[in-house]
Order: C-alpha cells, then sequence, then structure tokens
C-alpha cells in the first residue's frame, strides 16, 4: 500500500500537513502508519518555495526508514550545483541555492550530504506492486518500463520533448499519457501543474501546484484515490496548464 506525494517544492508545511491527513504519525525523524503504507515522493523537493533544506532533511530521513523517492529534474539540477557544475542558478534554484549560503558551514556540509546521498541511492523511476505502479517524476513511456538510458532519463525527468519551445519560450511537449495504452500499470507522475489531479487511462498527474497556490495532493494506491491539503502560498494562475 502506497501514498504517492506529488511535487513538493520546499512546502514543507503542507507536506507535514499532508503526510498526517494520510494517516501517518509524525515524530523523531519518522512517517510512520499504523497499516505499514510508505510514502513514495515523485521528486521536485526543492525550489521556489519556503524550506527546501526542510524538506531534504525530512525526505531523506524517511527514505532511510523504507519509504521511497525517485528524483526530478529540480532534484537533478541541484545535484548538479552541488557537485560544482556550470548550471544556472534560475527557476527556482536560487532560492534552495540561498537557504544553503544561510546556514553554518557545518550545516551546509550536512544537507549537501543528505541530498547527495538521497539523490545517488534513488532510482530514476521506481516499479512498485509487482509491477502494477510507477512512480516517474513526469511520466515513462510504457515501452521504456524496466530500461534506463539517455533517452529514458531525458523523459522521467523533463517529460516527452519535441525539442522546440512554445508561445512562453517553455520546452513544448507532447501530451504522451493520451497514448499510454489502456490496462497497464498505473503511471503516476508530476512535473506540470495542473488545477486538480489528471487522469487519464491508466495515468494520473498529481502536481496541483502546491508552490503556486494550489494544493498538495497524494495518490492512494491500491485505492486509486486522491486526497489533496490546500496551499498556503500566493495563487499564480499562469503556471498552471491546461488541456485540450
Amino acid at each position: 500500500m502506497y501514498d504517492l506525494i506529488g511535487d513538493i517544492h520546499g512546502c514543507r508545511l503542507e507536506m507535514h500537513q499532508l503526510i498526517r491527513r494520510l494517516g501517518y504519525s509524525l515524530y523523531n525523524g519518522k512517517a510512520v502508519h499504523p497499516d505499514g503504507r510508505r510514502l513514495v515522493f515523485i521528486g521536485d523537493l526543492t525550489d521556489r518555495g519556503p524550506d527546501s533544506t526542510g524538506v531534504i532533511e525530512d525526505v531523506a530521513a524517511f527514505v532511510s526508514q523504507g519509504h521511497v523517492y525517485v528524483p526530478g529534474n529540480h532534484c537533478d539540477k541541484l545535484y548538479r550545483w552541488f557537485l560544482g557544475r556550470n548550471v544556472k542558478v534560475l527557476h527556482g534554484l536560487e532560492t534552495t541555492t540561498a537557504e544553503v549560503a544561510a546556514l553554518s558551514k557545518a550545516q551546509q556540509k550536512a544537507i549537501r550530504a543528505a541530498f547527495m546521498k538521497l539523490y545517488e541511492e534513488a532510482p530514476l523511476y521506481e516499479v512498485l506492486d509487482q509491477g502494477g505502479l510507477v512512480a516517474a517524476h513526469a511520466g515513462i513511456r510504457y515501452d521504456d518500463i524496466g530500461l534506463n538510458n539517455k533517452r529514458i532519463k531525458s523523459f522521467v525527468l523533463y517529460g516527452d520533448t519535441t525539442g522546440k519551445v512554445d508561445a512562453d519560450g517553455k520546452p513544448e511537449r507532447r501530451d504522451w499519457a493520451t497514448i499510454y495504452p489502456q490496462g497497464k500499470a498505473w503511471i503516476v507522475y508530476g512535473h506540470t501543474p495542473v488545477e486538480a489531479p489528471r487522469f487519464v487511462g491508466h495515468t494520473v498527474n498529481i502536481d496541483t501546484g502546491c508552490v503556486f497556490g494550489g494544493r498538495l495532493t497524494a495518490f492512494r494506491y491500491p485505492e486509486i484515490e486522491t486526497v489533496s491539503v490546500a496551499s498556503s502560498m500566493p495563487r499564480v494562475d499562469e503556471k498552471f496548464r491546461t488541456f485540450k
């Protein structure tokens, strides 16, 4: 039994509220459910929100306890920044790096170590329930489940991009969920903020834009239902995508 949580983006308060609403107790850095359920974090823990370092600490502790994490594109970029790579400190990364800079040297070392371990030990995507459930940050093609290469990594982290940009200068993406085969494994993903959980066949996008004033959402499996908490962040309407 699993509870998959969408893009947190530093919204630690809402993460705690949602985990408790799902029936977990939070104490001593642990999240414990009376029925033995497991949390699954589907990437983009950091950037834009008010407490990215706190989210890193929490999720690292939860994963050490047996819960699950798969990375998102913001996680990948933060990892490369911690490595000292030449990455652009934009699109929310500037908020996380500012948080890190405000820490003591010892705290900086500890948060870097926690995140590096979390990221390096995480699978690109996770197949659960003997293949019945797949957690992948931006989704995955059915034929790619079980595989791992550069093309698949790009899809899982950034979505099914065409190589073009839209009118707003954002990467143009195909709506891959509409061609995902019916009756196959449930694919639970996020990455693209939507007003409400978007169910298309056996796929569901649970990024409901918490950091943009929407909600933080979890998908409960095998119940096939969602649970959400309201965001404390200001509303930014233009960040939510609509589909035809």
